[in-house]
Formats: structure tokens, sequence, C-alpha cells
């Protein structure tokens, strides 16, 4: 169920989309986010730093701390996110040609996109 959960959420972070990485406004101190260089790296951070807001939220009451700590965890969240959307974007478009493909009688074009597919949506299968 918990692998379910990631995978879902994940999802729902691609096919919101356009979501971008904060930008600091001048004079605002700001937290400093590890980088989401690869898309492996970011949807790794993506559910690592979901997981902390959890922790966070589950306590039984908020304080201001707890409250900031969340706050600190969405500066990593953002540019992880803004990674996943760059890479997998494309990805529902990707899918519908696999399932157009799937509906044709070409095995050999609907190997050819499913290939893609699964390479570009392997990193979500953790």
């Amino acid at each position: 169920m918990k692998h379910s959960v990631k995978i879902l959420t994940t999802a729902m972070a691609i096919v919101l989309g356009g979501l971008t990485q904060a930008k600091a406004e001048e004079g605002v101190s700001h937290y400093e986010a590890l980088p989401s260089e690869t898309l492996a790296e970011a949807v790794e951070n993506f559910v690592t730093y979901n997981d902390k807001v959890q922790e966070v939220l589950a306590r039984e009451t908020l304080s201001v701390a707890d409250m900031e700590e969340i706050h600190q965890f969405t500066y990593t969240l953002e540019i992880a996110l803004a990674k996943i959307n760059e890479e997998l974007g494309a990805l529902p478009v990707v899918l519908e040609e696999v399932h157009l493909a799937s509906e044709s009688d070409n095995p050999a074009r609907l190997r050819g996109v499913a290939e893609v597919y699964l390479e570009q949506a392997e990193v979500l299968d953790r």
C-alpha cells in the first residue's frame, strides 16, 4: 500500500505540472535546498521529504518550530518537483502512444513506444 501511495503521489505531481522552483526574493533569507540534478535524485528527494512532512504532521500538536520545519522541507520538495515535471512532463503523451499502439495490428510499433514509455517511467517504480 505504501508503495502505491508513493507512486500515486509522484504521478499527481507530474499531472499537476507547471510548478516551478520558488525564487528567492531580494532581502529575504531562505533555507538551502538539496539539489535534484537527476530524475532519480528528484524522486528520492520527493519521497523522502514528503515522508518527513508526514512525520511532522503526525505530531499531536504543531508548534511554530514544527511548521518552520515543514517550511524548510518545502524548498527541497519544490526543486525535486520541478525536476520531475521537467523530466516526466511528456510521460502522459508517451503512455497515450502506448494505448493507441495497443489497439493497432502493429506489434513492432507497440514494442517500440512501450519501451520508450517504460524507460521513462522506470524511475517511479520504487
